[in-house]
Parts: C-alpha cells; sequence; structure tokens
C-alpha cells in the first residue's frame, strides 16, 4: 500500500513537471509576441508619422497652414528614430558581440509552438499511465475550479473593458459631433473633427455589435459566479449537497454540475460567434 502510495506521488510530480514546462514555454511565446510587437511598432510609428505629415502637407496645401503641426511632428519623428536602435536592443536582447537572440529568428514561435504541443502530449500520455482512483481524480478537478473561476472572470473583465471603452467613444463622439455640426457657418477645421467623430462613432457602434462585447463579459461572469456557488456549496455542505452524507456522492454532482455550467458557456460562446444574420428583403 505504501509503495502504491509513492508511486502515485512521484506520478503527480511528473504531471507537475509537464504543467511546469507547458506554462514556461506559454510564458516565452507570449513574451516572443510582446516584443515583437513593441518592435514592429516603433520601428512603423516613424513611417507612418513622416507619410500622415507628407500626405497633410499635400492634402492641404495652400489652403491651410500646417507650420505648427510641421514643427511639432519633426521633432517626434526625430525622437522615434532615434528610440528605434534602443527599442531594438532592449526589446530583441542584443547582445555584446552584435548577435540577436534565438527568439527573433523567423521561425522562432513556429518551433516553440511546435515544443508546446509536444509537451501537451507527454503530459496526456503521463497522465493516462497513472493509475488513480475516480474519486482522487474529482478530488483534483475540484481543486482545479478556482482557477477556472479565475479565467473566466478576467475574460470577462477585459470583455467589459473593451466595452465600456467603445461606449465612451460612442457617447463622447455623439456629442462631440453634435456640437461640431450645429456651429454656425461651421469652418474647414470643424467639419474635419465632424466627419472624423462620425467615423469614430460608427466604427464603435459596428465593433460593440458585431462582437457583443457586453454579452460576452455578462456570460463570462455569470459562468464564473455559478461555478463559484457550487463551489463554496460543496466545500461548506449547502445547498443541494446539504443532504449528501457521502462525500464521494456529492463529489461527484459537483463535478457534473461544473461541467454542465462549462458546456453552457461553450454553447452560449459559440452562439455569440456566429454572425448577426440580416433580414432578407
Amino acid at each position: 500500500m505504501a509503495q502504491s502510495t509513492a508511486s502515485a506521488e512521484r506520478a503527480v510530480e511528473d504531471l507537475l513537471q509537464h504543467d511546469r514546462k507547458i506554462l514556461e514555454l506559454r510564458h516565452e511565446i507570449r513574451q516572443a509576441r510582446t516584443r515583437r510587437f513593441v518592435l514592429v511598432s516603433t520601428y512603423s510609428s516613424a513611417p507612418v508619422l513622416l507619410l500622415l505629415l507628407f500626405v497633410g502637407n499635400i492634402a492641404t496645401w495652400g489652403r491651410i497652414d500646417l507650420a505648427r503641426v510641421n514643427t511639432a511632428g519633426i521633432p517626434i519623428l526625430i525622437a522615434l528614430l532615434i528610440l528605434c536602435p534602443v527599442v531594438r536592443y532592449f526589446s530583441c536582447g542584443e547582445v555584446f558581440d552584435g548577435n540577436v537572440l534565438d527568439e527573433w529568428e523567423p521561425d522562432y514561435r513556429v518551433k516553440k509552438k511546435i515544443d508546446l504541443e509536444l509537451a501537451i502530449e507527454k503530459k496526456r500520455l503521463s497522465a493516462a499511465s497513472i493509475d488513480l482512483s475516480t474519486e482522487t481524480r474529482r478530488h483534483i478537478y475540484r481543486e482545479t475550479v478556482p482557477g477556472a473561476i479565475e479565467r473566466y472572470r478576467i475574460s470577462g473583465l477585459r470583455y467589459r473593458r473593451v466595452h465600456n471603452a467603445f461606449q465612451s467613444v460612442i457617447i463622447i463622439g455623439s456629442l462631440a459631433t453634435s456640437t461640431a455640426a450645429s456651429l454656425a457657418e461651421t469652418p474647414a477645421p470643424y467639419k474635419w473633427i465632424t466627419v472624423g467623430t462620425s467615423f469614430a462613432v460608427g466604427l464603435a457602434a459596428g465593433f460593440t455589435g458585431y462582437f457583443k462585447f457586453r454579452e460576452r463579459s455578462f456570460y463570462l461572469q455569470q459562468t464564473a459566479d455559478s461555478i463559484e456557488e457550487e463551489y463554496d456549496a460543496v466545500n461548506l455542505k449547502v445547498g443541494r449537497y446539504k443532504a449528501s452524507a457521502d462525500d464521494a456522492a456529492a463529489l461527484l454532482e459537483f463535478t457534473e454540475r461544473v461541467e454542465t455550467l462549462k458546456n453552457d458557456q461553450r454553447k452560449r460562446q459559440q452562439q455569440l460567434d456566429q454572425p448577426t444574420e440580416t433580414p432578407e428583403g
């Protein structure tokens, strides 16, 4: 019996090592993606600013004096050009001999993703070879529930922030458009403000209606609250688990209930991912 327990503990330790490897690979992929984004954004900002200044001067030549805009834009352009090598040094991981770390090779992320898939497959094979009782697996599953609750809440908070940002653009843009349009004999700069704010409002309203950020946030938060309610109820033996004298039976019912909530959330997510059907005219 002691030997069986020790074998099970070693198997669990192996699974934890696989989890550590998977988390490290995901962190490396996420870090490489962030660094590449920073690098590309920095290097593309200077040409974009130069193009905007060029197009703006050509489009308004002889009508609007952009001397102040050019005076402010040229120092910013110079600062961006100076910033590019600095960002490359700190973001790309350049070493003293002039070489760049392997993570900036074109196929670095592809290799890391392959390593991640292999690590996940190794974990699955290791998990399949572990001879743990069903009750033990359910206990392990119960301890993973708080992590699932946290993930649902983080995702819901992210969608809620995006929705609030778009709603702020819609509210402020609508007021700005109405104010600029109501001015008598609207001069040319205010006309451009009206056009820009109208475009921003339409864009924000379109994104909000298509991606349904508010609904996604609501369902994620609702699922997280429901799972947390089940988790607290099974631990405190209240609610539907009050009459369960057997811990194994309560754990079985808890596992089924949580899986049902997760499946319902996946179905709602799939429904939200479907494009909105337009009525036939």
